[in-house]
C-alpha cells in the first residue's frame, strides 16, 4: 500500500464537443454556486433557462475548434502529466488525474483512493492564483465526498502556488524560448473574474484604487487579482523585462463588470499604437484549453492583426513539460 495519494485537478471540458455532452457539461460548471454566486432560484433559472439553451451552440463551434483526434487538450494534458510523475519519484506517492466537473470526476478518483486505504490524501488544484470560482469549490467539493467515509484519512489542500519558484521557473522558461527581446511588447493575459468575487476576499478595499498593479499590499493573501499582478512582476524579473515592456490584462469577460484591463482590448491598443510584434502568456493556465489555443491563439491573434499589427505569438502552457514534472514534484513538498 502506497502512503500517499496526490490528486491533480482541473477544472473540466466535456467529453466530446457535441450540443449534448455540452449541456451536461455546462449544466455542472455553471450551477456552482461559487461560479455564479447568486441565491440558489435565480443562479438556477438563469443557468439553466437562459444561460445553457442560448450559450451551448457557441461553446459546441468552439469545442470543435478545438478537438483533436485523441479528445480534449485539457484531459490529454492532465493524463500525460500524472502519467509521468508516476513513472518515478517516490514510489510511495500515487498521481491521480481529475476533473471539477466532468470526467474523470472527483467522487470516481476519490473512490479509488478510498479502496486503496491511503495514509494520506494531497489535494493539488491546477490553478496558480487562488480563485473561489476554482480552487475554493475544489476544496468543498472534496471535502463534501469525505465527510460521508467512516475513516477520513489525513487530507491536504495546496491553496495557490503562483510564487513558488519552481512555478516561476518553469513558465520563465517557456516564455524565454521564445526569445522576448524579438518582440515589441509582452501582454500576460488571466482568466477574468467578476468583480464582486473580488471585493468578497477584502471586504471594504476599493479596487479601484488599490495599489496591487505596483506592488504587492497586505491584504493580497488570496486576492485572485492581486496574485495575478505578482505572477507578472515576478515572470518579468525572472526574465529580465523593463518596465514599459509588458502589460497585465484579463480575458474571456461576461462583462464590463469584470477585471480589467481586457486582453481584447489591450492588444488591439497597443497595434493602433504602434506595436507591430507582440507575445502573449497566459500564466493562469498550466494546460492549453479553449482560453489559450483558441481564444488568444486564434481569435485574439486575429484582432491584432486586423488592428495593424505584423506578428503575434502565443506562449504555449506547462502541459506535460519536463520542467513541469519536476516543478509539481517540488509543490507537493510546501509544507
Amino acid at each position: 500500500m502506497s502512503d500517499r495519494a496526490i490528486i491533480l485537478v482541473n477544472v473540466g471540458t466535456p467529453e466530446k464537443p457535441g450540443g449534448k455532452q455540452l449541456r451536461r457539461y455546462l449544466g455542472q460548471f455553471l450551477n456552482d454556486k461559487r461560479v455564479i454566486d447568486i441565491p440558489w432560484l435565480f443562479r438556477k433559472i438563469l443557468v439553466n433557462l437562459i444561460i445553457i439553451p442560448f450559450r451551448t451552440p457557441k461553446s459546441a463551434r468552439l469545442y470543435r475548434r478545438l478537438w483533436t483526434p485523441d479528445g480534449s487538450p485539457l484531459l490529454i494534458y492532465l493524463n500525460r502529466l500524472v502519467e509521468k510523475l508516476n513513472q518515478g519519484g517516490d514510489k510511495e506517492d500515487i498521481f491521480f488525474g481529475a476533473m471539477r466537473y466532468g470526467e474523470p470526476s472527483l467522487e470516481k478518483v476519490l473512490l479509488q483512493i478510498k479502496a486503496g486505504q491511503y495514509r494520506e490524501i494531497l489535494v493539488l488544484p491546477l490553478y496558480p492564483q487562488y480563485a473561489s470560482s476554482t480552487t475554493g469549490t475544489t476544496h468543498e467539493k472534496v471535502m463534501s465526498i469525505v465527510k460521508k467515509w467512516d475513516v477520513i484519512p489525513a487530507i491536504r489542500f495546496l491553496d495557490q502556488f503562483y510564487s513558488h519558484p519552481a512555478f516561476i521557473n518553469a513558465f520563465s522558461d517557456l516564455i524565454r524560448a521564445h526569445d522576448p527581446s524579438e518582440y515589441d511588447h509582452v501582454v500576460f493575459s488571466y482568466h477574468g473574474l467578476p468583480l464582486r468575487h473580488i471585493r468578497k476576499v477584502h471586504p471594504g478595499i476599493d479596487c479601484n484604487t488599490c495599489s496591487c498593479s505596483e506592488w504587492l499590499p497586505p491584504h493580497g493573501t488570496h486576492c485572485y487579482k492581486v496574485s495575478c499582478y505578482e505572477t507578472t512582476r515576478l515572470l518579468a524579473a525572472e526574465l529580465g523585462l523593463e518596465k514599459g515592456r509588458y502589460t497585465t490584462s484579463f480575458q474571456s469577460r461576461l462583462s464590463k463588470n469584470w477585471l480589467s484591463p481586457f486582453t481584447d482590448d489591450t492588444i488591439t491598443t497597443l497595434a493602433k499604437n504602434g506595436c507591430k510584434r507582440i507575445l502573449v502568456t497566459a500564466p493562469s493556465f498550466v494546460a492549453d484549453c479553449l482560453e489559450t489555443t483558441i481564444e488568444i491563439g486564434e481569435d485574439y491573434r486575429d484582432l491584432f492583426l486586423g488592428s495593424g499589427g505584423e506578428k503575434f505569438d502565443l506562449v504555449e502552457s506547462l502541459n506535460d513539460h519536463e520542467n513541469w514534472v519536476k516543478a509539481v514534484r517540488q509543490l507537493i513538498c510546501i509544507d
